[in-house]
């Protein structure tokens, strides 16, 4: 269940959320937020305080409830071809710049290629919470 701020995170929802989530009985409940570029630019994530009481809302009715609001790591498949990789992850997955130097470097590419592909219009800038993301553009 993703808490968006303003919008499922006040109590109520996140109480009706668990009451649902308990009749479906899942062996484990995660609670995440946006860690990424949402496509909604509004999209936030509630504060630490909301974040803490929901999941201790969700743990009065679930047994198992999990955490899914850190950055999930830099490890991509990479085939060979960093620049079709690149292009193929960032068309469903914005990816950090330390995600996307990580896998430059698989290949020994060089920036150069993140450059030229932002020049073509294949890829795209977005600064998101602080961290600069690349994502495929559309069209």
């Amino acid at each position: 269940t993703m808490l968006i701020r303003d919008l499922n995170d006040e109590e109520s929802h996140v109480v009706d959320m668990a009451r649902f989530l308990s009749v479906v009985a899942p062996d484990t409940a995660y609670l995440s937020i946006p860690t990424r570029p949402p496509a909604v630019s509004h999209i936030k994530a509630p504060d630490e305080a909301i974040i803490n009481e929901s999941f201790q809302l969700f743990s009065q009715q679930l047994d198992h409830v999990e955490y899914l609001i850190g950055y999930e790591g830099n490890e991509f498949a990479y085939t060979g071809n960093v620049e079709e990789d690149i292009l193929s992850i960032s068309a469903v997955h914005p990816m950090r710049e330390d995600a996307v130097r990580k896998l430059l470097s698989r290949s020994d590419a060089g920036w150069e290629l993140i450059d030229k592909l932002t020049a073509e219009g294949k890829l795209a800038e977005i600064e998101y919470m602080g961290q600069h993301f690349y994502l495929r553009k559309v069209g």
